[in-house]
């Protein structure tokens, strides 16, 4: 045990290192020069650039740049935003909350409406619709759906606010917009699992005692349907943190899409630095939670 959960924590380490190594290389490929990102708008002279240069450390070879980051990371210190001129964490924790708001929400619709689709529509010709349906939403990009529900709900009905964080209304149509294409995919998921588990030897045992089919259904099959669900529930997960920086600008809503999107288009390398490291300490995070819950679901896996 004690090895295993050694194991868990390199590989995590491991992962937010190559993270933030690739989105620094990345960066630091990009064009553009980091003294101009960080004067910005503000007054240009060489004696400003000199003064840059010293008090940002930038006449250091990249290397040495390099492992200073990781150093002052390890311990917590992500640096200065070039554009604000705040600490990295301040910027980034003043905006992570509307961001797992809005991620947490959509998971759970989808979640909830994945497993309607696939429990209870049982019927075929319900079953061939609610096929349809999970491939429509799959393949459609969510900005699109975001866009035709703002259309529908927003400016045309009225029911919803246009943009914003103010209360729960202006938080419904971005969670269906990224839940949506995330029941589609788990409700196929979970259906191939249902139609799997319906086959073997366990569920013909209960019918033979006299269980209903939708008891057999919840309290035998849709367990042993879960594994493949979880997984593919952990992979949404990291795709929803991902997704929230589109949907945040068609939505007009704060949170680390509006300050992703400013730091890539003002080359602010610490912030954007800080929003990798954060997104594959989630990833690692989830995937761990994931570990865990095959655990509750399976007890063979526990005695393995």
């Amino acid at each position: 045990m004690t090895r295993a959960i050694l194991r868990r924590v390199g590989a995590g380490v491991l992962v937010l290192w190559a993270a933030a190594t690739a989105a620094y290389l990345a960066l630091l490929a990009a064009p553009g020069d980091t003294v101009d990102a960080i004067i910005g708008d503000g007054a240009d002279s060489p004696l400003i650039r000199s003064q840059i240069i010293q008090e940002w450390h930038l006449d250091r070879p990249a290397v040495v740049q390099y492992v200073d980051f990781l150093a002052r990371a390890v311990q917590g210190d992500l640096g200065r935003s070039y554009l604000l001129q705040r600490p990295v964490a301040e910027v980034i924790g003043g905006q992570l909350g509307p961001t797992l708001q809005l991620a947490a929400t959509a998971a759970g619709f989808g979640i909830v409406l994945a497993l309607v689709l696939a429990v209870v529509a049982r019927r075929p010709w319900v079953r061939r619709l609610s096929s349809t349906t999970e491939l429509v939403l799959v393949s459609t990009p969510p900005f699109l759906i975001g866009i035709v529900l703002l259309s529908l709900f927003s400016f045309r009905l009225g029911w919803f606010p246009v943009s914003g964080a103010q209360g729960a209304a202006a938080l419904v149509l971005p969670a269906i917009t990224m839940g949506l294409p995330i029941a589609g995919t788990l409700a196929q998921v979970l259906r191939d699992g249902l139609d799997r588990a319906l086959d073997e030897p366990f569920a013909v045992t209960a019918r033979a005692r006299g269980l209903r089919e939708s008891a057999v259904l919840v309290r035998h099959a849709l367990k042993h349907a879960l594994l493949p669900t979880v997984t593919m529930l952990g992979w949404s997960f990291g795709v929803l943190i991902g997704g929230t920086v589109i949907i945040e600008q068609v939505f007009g809503r704060p949170g680390l899409g509006q300050v992703t999107v400013q730091a890539v288009n003002a080359s602010d390398l610490p912030v954007v630095l800080a929003v990798v490291i954060l997104a594959a300490a989630v990833f690692v995070v989830v995937n761990t939670l994931t570990d865990l819950a095959y655990l509750v679901i399976d007890p063979r896996l526990r005695r393995s």
